[in-house]
């Protein structure tokens, strides 16, 4: 007789544990709030779905805010050759741009989400969408089945919770399954934005500007973080891009702390201060009767021109012949190290992932099945783990469900399913 085994949530984690139980000759359901599936794997990557990083194991787990080291069994099961091998071998071709970020080569993630729909199909999983409401049925510390808001019990083997964080809510990320974690008796560790815009003190008119091949240096009282050399885009009440996000999770974490926290923009990280003087002063030799606002059209975005003068308190029609040396290091300084001031961050909702969820000690890293009920596994974001940008979060949603789905569907003693090439099912043909 097949196992049964039930997914709730549609998402990467989701679609990709009742695919691997279904493969392994199990009878799965898959439920899904919402009308369609992979809502917010829609989103990703700007729409063009970062499926992965194609850096090596240890470099991955460093990329996790911490104890990384949980997903290791995971990623030694799926891990981002796997991921690559699983949709290039269905038709979608994919390329590996800078970063070692793995995309399709369509730059679509609908394209994604449709070779996973396929895959759902083609091993028979039945979805119920628009089922937004169960309550699992446990028996002897044993999952039993699920109850559905209409009063039918789909009865079940194993129940997999897949259902997403509370970031990005307007894609259905509830925390329905993180708080019925917590009515199951599972430790929740306290939800937190990850990969978030920061708000700042200063509001300048400069939304939508993008600073690229810039370097950050946020501090409080006691440390300092240094970015590496990126992008970063000024919003209506803050900053964005790349390099905030990456280093946000760290700045919540101050803030929460109730210590003060600024951020240091440093234009020209390949020039020190002293390398920068003597090429203003050689544009001003050059051009020693054009005024200051023109000559600095080579060094800065028009926007900051006008701020970064009247921050200095420089006429703009000043001319170059009539700069003196302190405004000359006044602009310097604005340009090695502009001072903004942070407050807090945008709302969870508005994060890219959610920090926190389902005690990671309450996990087995080996099976991702709960150590306090039978049965019953977890996938994806609602566990405590987060990562860096970069494909490095949406490799670990479909790691751990793709492990959460073959343990499911494996009884003690099984051993999995050998093809006639020496590979376990859908690791043939590698």
């Amino acid at each position: 007789m097949r196992k049964k085994i039930i997914v709730i949530g549609g998402g990467p984690a989701g679609m990709m544990a009742a695919i691997r139980a279904a493969q392994l000759g199990c009878e799965v359901i898959l439920l899904e709030k919402n009308p369609a599936l992979g809502r917010k794997l829609l989103l990703s990557g700007k729409g063009r779905c970062n499926l992965t990083n194609f850096c090596d194991l240890d470099s991955f787990l460093r990329r996790f805010s911490h104890q990384g080291d949980f997903l290791r069994s995971a990623f030694k099961k799926f891990f981002n050759q796997d991921i690559i091998d699983f949709f290039q071998r269905r038709g979608l071709r994919l390329k590996i741009e800078r970063q070692n970020r793995v995309f399709p080569a369509t730059d679509c993630a609908e394209s994604v989400v449709e070779v996973l729909k396929k895959e759902l199909s083609k091993n028979k999983v039945k979805i119920i969408y628009r089922c937004g409401l169960f309550r699992p049925i446990i028996k002897e510390n044993s999952v039993k089945g699920v109850l559905l808001k209409d009063g039918q019990f789909l009865p079940a083997d194993a129940l997999i919770l897949a259902t997403g964080g509370i970031s990005y809510s307007f894609t259905g990320s509830s925390g329905y399954g993180i708080n019925l974690a917590r009515r199951l008796g599972h430790k929740i560790i306290p939800l937190r934005p990850g990969l978030v815009p920061l708000k700042t003190r200063q509001r300048y008119p400069l939304e939508g500007l993008t600073l690229k091949n810039i370097r950050l240096k946020f501090s409080n009282s006691e440390t300092k973080i240094i970015s590496g050399i990126g992008e970063l885009l000024f919003t209506q009440d803050g900053i964005s891009g790349p390099l905030v996000l990456s280093l946000s999770a760290k700045v919540v974490d101050w803030l929460e702390e109730k210590k003060p926290v600024y951020v240091e923009i440093d234009l020209k990280p390949a020039l020190s201060k002293e390398e920068l003087d003597v090429r203003l002063l050689r544009e001003f030799s050059l051009q020693p009767k054009k005024s200051l606002k023109v000559i600095l059209k080579n060094l800065l975005p028009k926007r900051l021109i006008k701020l970064f003068l009247e921050i200095s308190d420089i006429n703009p029609l000043r001319k170059a012949n009539q700069i003196t040396r302190k405004e000359r290091e006044s602009l310097i300084s604005l340009m090695k190290s502009w001072r903004l001031d942070i407050t807090g961050a945008r709302p969870i909702e508005e994060a890219m992932v959610t920090r926190g969820g389902v005690c990671l000690k309450q996990i087995d890293p080996r099976t991702m099945e709960s150590r306090l009920i039978k049965g019953l596994y977890f996938a994806g974001e609602m566990i405590d783990i987060d990562a860096d940008t970069g494909g490095f979060n949406l490799q670990a949603a479909f790691s751990t469900g793709y492990l959460a789905g073959e343990s499911s569907a494996l009884k003690p003693g099984d051993t999995l399913p050998i093809s006639r090439k020496g590979l376990p099912n859908d690791l043939m043909n590698k």
